[in-house]
């Protein structure tokens, strides 16, 4: 499987009306009730010449919440982030912070090297490296 590059301000026929229909069955599923209540983080995915590199925004979460496994060439980035119960004096009008979980999976390319992921987090943002496995030679078959 190929990662396929997004570009933003990229024009494709219906682009607008296919992000609303996007947007609306992403927050669906995500925002559904329940003790399993897991969100989809933000994600960059680029791809260099020698390696793939996955940005995602976690703010407000530190690396001790966050844990990375890769399993059957897929990635699974979770983080997690408890609720404390204080009680509060004087009205609440909006809460809009979330706190709960997310988790993002994605099916790495077969050219992943799996045994080199590296990751870092610094202000809010996870960085992983994956780099691309080199290309083994093709074998010719002799007829006999």
């Amino acid at each position: 499987m190929k990662i396929v590059p997004y570009y933003k301000g990229q024009m494709r026929p219906m682009g607008t009306m296919l992000s609303i229909f996007d947007d609306f069955f992403n927050r669906t599923f995500e925002e559904e009730a329940g003790d399993d209540n897991f969100r989809s983080m933000a994600m960059d995915i680029i791809e260099h010449d020698k390696e793939y590199e996955i940005l995602a925004n976690l703010p407000g979460f530190r690396k001790d919440d966050v844990k990375i496994s890769v399993h059957d060439n897929q990635l699974l980035v979770e983080a997690k982030c408890t609720e404390t119960k204080e009680e509060k004096k004087g009205t609440i009008y909006r809460c809009e912070r979330y706190s709960g979980s997310y988790r993002r999976n994605l099916l790495l390319p077969d050219n992943s090297d799996l045994s080199k992921i590296s990751a870092k987090m610094e202000d809010g943002v996870l960085r992983l490296l994956i780099p691309k496995k080199e290309a083994s030679p093709q074998k010719e078959i002799v007829i006999e």
